[in-house]
């Protein structure tokens, strides 16, 4: 069997704040998105054309009208919805890394850096709205370049 990540799924009450932080900070765009009985957005990374490059799909939480959620995908605990619950973080291979902290500290958003021994990669942990931790893995060099680099981040 051939196997590769498609997309996760977020659920949230706050859609704006969802939306902007995966195109702000992860520079993902909004796409086309079935009409599903419930609001949502299917986040891109690459050609709008390729379903297959919707990455994130945001699953908005309607309070007034949660029946079409409820009967698509099953119903949750709003209490619950926080955070990364049993899964601990999502991951994706970036390049970019100087670009991306000067990109976060312009946001104002905090990250927590990491190096993986022995595995040549440079990693940034950082929170979406919603608690949804979110590692960026950088090839190692990146980081050696700027630190040896006379300006740094």
């Amino acid at each position: 069997m051939a196997l590769a990540l498609n997309h996760y799924s977020i659920r949230t009450t706050n859609l704006d704040a969802c939306r902007n932080f995966y195109e702000k900070v992860l520079g993902l765009t909004v796409g086309p998105r079935p009409e599903f009985p419930f609001p949502g957005l299917w986040m891109y990374c690459g050609d709008h054309a390729q379903y297959s490059n919707a990455v994130v799909h945001i699953i908005g939480i309607d309070r007034q009208a949660p029946g079409g959620l409820d009967q698509y995908l099953g119903g949750r605990d709003e209490k619950a919805l926080s955070g990364t619950g049993v899964i601990d973080h999502v991951a994706f291979f970036a390049d970019g890394l100087a670009g991306m902290l000067q990109h976060l500290a312009g946001l104002g958003i905090e990250c927590r850096q990491r190096l993986v021994p022995g595995l040549g990669l440079y990693q940034l942990f950082l929170d979406d709205p919603d608690g949804v931790v979110i590692e960026l893995n950088y090839p190692a060099h990146e980081k050696a370049a700027l630190d040896a680099s006379p300006q740094g981040v």
